[in-house]
């Protein structure tokens, strides 16, 4: 990618500037047979309706706290490239008390409530479905986003050297995050191309940089998988032949 790239927003845009339309986000949960693979167009696509859902239907600014009580979930993987398109910190299993917004998915709803701003819920069903009624205190995200510009432009411009993404204790700028996550592709040995499979889960930097940011930094993707544990062993060795993975990480 560019040596120039200083946010994650700058990696996104570099993937897609060298191949919109290979794969990017892989995702399967193996509790529920779920499989959904996205583009870098279509991720980018779903990045830039988020981003102005988050700029213009919750008022967010430069600065500002958003707590993503969610798991290892494409959809969250978007919040988080959302989060550094409009230079908001993306506060990952954060206190939602401290935070000007939150974003919740289905088991996380109460803890949710205790944010005193805009609250977002994601059902996290298969092909992004919304809830049947949304929740009490909640807007549903299916709902709010398909609405929203294909196109997002920041009101100001996104500060690499400002808070980006907190994780398990670490807080890091997006110039930081960029840096280790490239580090850590190389580390793992990810090249453009490469197919990493990853069950590691969002709550540390290892599980979050593995299953979405050394693959971004790299030119590279991600098949994420949830509950891995639940594959039998023959499946999962099917699942990397038909992947095509090259490096994985459990």
């Amino acid at each position: 990618m560019n040596a120039s790239d200083r946010t994650p927003a700058d990696l996104l845009r570099s993937v897609f500037a060298a191949d919109p339309s290979r794969p990017l986000v892989t995702y399967y949960d193996d509790a529920t047979g779920e499989r959904v693979e996205l583009s870098v167009a279509t991720f980018a696509n779903w990045v830039a309706k988020t981003s102005n859902l988050l700029q213009d239907g919750l008022a967010a600014e430069p600065g500002e706290r958003v707590a993503l009580l969610l798991p290892a979930h494409w959809q969250t993987a978007v919040w988080l490239l959302a989060c550094s398109s409009v230079g908001v910190v993306a506060d990952l299993n954060g206190d939602p008390a401290a935070a000007d917004h939150v974003v919740a998915g289905p088991d996380r709803l109460d803890d949710g409530r205790a944010c005193p701003g805009e609250r977002l819920a994601l059902s996290l069903a298969p092909l992004g479905r919304r809830f049947p009624t949304a929740p009490d205190g909640y807007d549903d995200y299916a709902v709010e986003v398909p609405t929203q510009g294909d196109v997002f432009r920041p009101w100001v411009p996104v500060d690499p050297d400002a808070p980006a993404l907190a994780v398990a204790g670490t807080e890091l700028t997006g110039a930081e995050l960029v840096e280790r996550a490239r580090a850590d592709a190389e580390r793992l040995g990810l090249r453009a191309g490469s197919r990493l499979l990853s069950g590691l889960g969002y709550d540390t930097w290892e599980g979050v940089c593995a299953g979405l940011y050394a693959p971004l930094a790299a030119g590279a993707s991600v098949v994420l998988c949830r509950n891995l544990d639940q594959l039998p062993a023959e499946a999962l060795e099917k699942r990397i032949e038909s992947e095509r993975i090259t490096d994985r990480v459990r």
